[in-house]
């Protein structure tokens, strides 16, 4: 079970592949991605254990982001 204690450990797992994505798909530097991820309305979601986002992979975590920074709205993944 994932406490709010333990999120931050996954948080240390997850954001390194959102970063890189933003790097490659965007051509930016790792300052750059991470002020997009680490000010954004999905990160704070996802520093929040309720939202269970963390169980999200990162490629799918990265689209949500894309879409946050493009249209300024955020889909959640309807689960499977």
């Amino acid at each position: 079970m994932i406490v709010q204690e333990n999120l931050n450990v996954m948080l240390t797992f997850i954001t390194p592949g959102i970063i890189q994505m933003l790097m490659n798909n965007r051509d930016i530097t790792s300052e750059a991605a991470s002020m997009l991820l680490y000010n954004s309305k999905l990160y704070r979601l996802l520093e929040d254990e309720s939202t269970k986002l963390w169980h999200l992979s990162y490629p799918i975590l990265y689209d949500m982001l894309e879409e946050e920074l493009t249209t300024g709205e955020i889909t959640f993944p309807e689960e499977q």
